[in-house]
């Protein structure tokens, strides 16, 4: 996670040297977005066939030498290029480390939580570390911290991760990939509904992520380090609200979770731009974060509708689904910007959210009123 949080601190630095657009970087953004989508599906299948040791490996490792490069990178279509790829092989660690864990715990709302809560450990670090590092000696050595993270992080997990038996060894990736049966998987209606709310989620997350030190910087006034810090402290409070949602939506439900998420959500952005002095920033930056700590809510849902056989393939392609459609917040936080403002781009955010509160309030009044139908048609055919 350091390797992608590194950049958006150092956002506007980038784009003063290759002399380009907020949404200009908004698209690279979103392609290192796009990347990590597509790769959580292999991710899943590579896990079954060889073992999910080996393609998290993989993917820390490659971490460490995609930052390098994107670090080095002379021109902007290379940067472009760079992130991508760190956008790609990033992208292979989450969904075998999500399945790893349904493996081994039983609550597993709670450990996706605390294994979530490793990005915002990332968060509360790298933000101000990339912001000053930037301010003293330029973006590139910001940037070059994702290669000193991603390092020893490779050197633990091969020495801290024991390796299980994957779960189909023996069996060809390619004969695993049906589309009847994939498209069943996605058009049951928990898992699509719960689809319709993750991409949303996704949009304001990747949003957010991108841009959150650059509005602080743009429309606030605060200076680098400064917007750095307020970025770690957003990260901080996931680092409690990723366990904390989890463990509540084992027990409200995962919708109920959910709303208390966006709900957060909807105060804390109108807070960023409307809000006065440093306590509305304080009080925005903590709402915000439970908001973005909604995956701990939905993503235990996905599992819940799956067989142990098919959460391999089965989380790793919602992942890439949902991740494809929301790494549009990158770009489309980035163009509302450049258009409208900043104000009009984190208000914006804050309507999505609200938007996923009517929706999960209507479906819930629907299964209510589904469930009272039911029973009166048990309670005329008793009768």
């Amino acid at each position: 996670m350091v390797g992608r949080l590194v950049i958006s601190p150092v956002v506007p630095s980038i784009a003063e040297e290759f002399a380009v657009s907020n949404a200009a970087i908004g698209l690279a953004l979103s392609g290192l977005w796009v990347a990590y989508a597509l790769s959580q599906f292999p991710s899943g299948l590579l896990g079954d066939r060889f073992g999910e040791r080996v393609v998290i490996l993989v993917a820390v490792g490659g971490t460490a030498a995609a930052s390098l490069a994107l670090a080095l990178a002379p021109v902007f279509p290379v940067f472009v290029l760079m992130t991508v790829v760190l956008g790609g092989v990033a992208g292979l660690h989450y969904s075998v480390a999500t399945t790893l864990l349904s493996r081994l715990f039983s609550n597993t709302g709670t450990a996706i939580g605390v294994h979530s809560a490793g990005a915002p450990i990332a968060g509360l670090v790298a933000p101000v570390a990339a912001a000053y590092t930037g301010s003293l000696f330029g973006w590139r050595y910001a940037i070059a911290l994702g290669a000193v993270a991603a390092v020893p992080a490779t050197l633990l997990v091969a020495r801290g991760i024991e390796p299980l038996e994957p779960r189909r060894p023996d069996e060809a990736i390619r004969s695993r990939i049906e589309p009847g049966a994939l498209l069943e998987l996605l058009s049951r209606p928990p898992i699509a509904g719960t689809m319709v709310v993750s991409v949303l989620g996704a949009f304001v997350w990747q949003g957010t992520a991108s841009f959150l030190p650059t509005f602080l910087v743009e429309h606030r006034g605060y200076s680098e380090p400064a917007a750095g810090a307020v970025f770690s402290g957003y990260f901080v409070v996931q680092g409690v609200g990723q366990p904390g949602m989890g463990w509540l939506s084992d027990r409200i439900g995962r919708d109920a979770a959910m709303v208390v998420c966006s709900l957060a959500g909807v105060a804390g952005f109108a807070l960023y731009v409307l809000g006065p002095g440093l306590a509305s920033v304080v009080a925005a930056t903590a709402l915000v974060g439970v908001a973005m700590s909604w995956g701990a809510t939905m993503l235990p849902k996905f599992l819940d509708n799956m067989s142990a056989e098919e959460e391999g393939l089965g989380f790793g392609l919602v992942r890439t689904t949902y991740m494809v459609f929301g790494a549009s917040g990158s770009v489309g936080v980035g163009l509302l910007a450049d258009t409208f403002g900043w104000a009009a781009a984190f208000l914006t955010l804050s309507g999505i959210l609200a938007t996923v509160v009517g929706a999960l309030f209507g479906a819930a009044i629907r299964r209510r009123l589904i469930r009272r139908r039911a029973t009166r048609k048990t309670g005329g055919a008793g009768g």
